[in-house]
C-alpha cells in the first residue's frame, strides 16, 4: 500500500498512543465511509500484532481503542495466547460488522507475507525482536516493536539499516524515558531535589 506523508504521521501517531483475511460487509456503513466524523475504512492502517503475551496484549489493546487502526491478525506460538487475543479482537469488533475475522498465526512469517497488513507490532521474546523487525522491514511492513530494541550492536545495526533500505516507519516502546512521571524523577535526581544520590539498584523481573 503507498503511503503519504499524512499516512506516515498517522501511524505514528497511531502507534504512540501506546489485522486470516478481512472480510467485507453486505452493506457498506456510513462510517465506512468516513462520514459521521469515523475514520474511512482506507485510511486506517491495517494492523498485525506478533507476540501476544502481557506486553504485547496490552499494545494491542491500545491500538485496537484508536478509530484509526484496526488489527486483523495475532501470531503467537504459544496456543493459549493466540486464541485468547483473537478472541478479544473479535469481541472488540463485533459490535461493527464491517470489522470482523481476525487470523491467527503460529509463524509470523506467514502473516508479514500478508499484502494487506500495513503494520505489525512485534512484543516476542526479546532475543526475537531483531529477526522479526528485519524479516518485517524486508515485506514492507511499518513496525512498533517493544523494548529492549535488540541484543546486540551488530542486531541493532541490522535493524536500523533495514528500516532504511526499505523506507519503512519504525517507533521502539521505551515509555519509561518518555512518560511524564519518570521524566519527572529523572528531573528531581538531576536537580538534586531528592540529596546526593550515592547508590543505585537494578533489578530485573524474576520469572525471567
Amino acid at each position: 500500500m503507498n503511503k503519504n506523508l499524512t499516512r506516515r504521521r498517522l501511524l505514528k501517531e497511531a502507534m504512540g498512543a501506546a489485522i486470516g483475511a478481512v472480510t467485507f460487509p453486505y452493506i457498506v456503513s456510513s462510517s465506512s465511509l468516513g462520514k459521521n466524523g469515523q475514520v474511512a475504512a482506507s485510511d486506517r492502517i491495517v494492523i498485525g500484532a506478533i507476540g501476544v503475551g502481557g506486553q504485547g496484549t496490552n499494545d494491542m489493546k491500545s491500538l485496537m481503542a484508536d478509530a484509526r487502526t484496526q488489527v486483523v491478525a495475532v501470531c503467537d506460538p504459544q496456543a493459549a495466547n493466540r486464541q485468547r487475543a483473537g478472541k478479544m479482537v473479535e469481541d472488540y469488533y463485533s459490535k461493527d460488522k464491517e470489522w470482523r475475522g481476525c487470523q491467527d498465526y503460529v509463524d509470523f512469517r506467514e502473516m508479514l507475507s500478508r499484502e494487506d497488513i500495513d503494520a505489525v507490532t512485534v512484543a516476542a521474546p526479546d532475543h526475537w525482536h531483531a529477526i522479526i523487525a528485519v524479516q518485517a522491514a524486508v515485506a514492507g511492513k511499518d513496525i512498533y516493536c517493544q523494548k529492549p530494541l535488540a541484543l546486540t550492536i551488530n542486531q541493532g545495526r541490522k535493524m536500523v539499516e533495514a528500516v532504511h533500505r526499505y523506507g519503512v516507519v519504525f517507533q521502539t516502546g521505551t515509555q519509561q524515558r518518555s512518560e511524564e512521571r519518570f521524566r519527572r524523577a529523572c528531573e528531581l535526581v538531576r536537580n538534586g531535589r531528592v540529596g546526593k544520590l550515592h547508590t543505585i539498584e537494578v533489578e530485573v523481573p524474576g520469572r525471567m
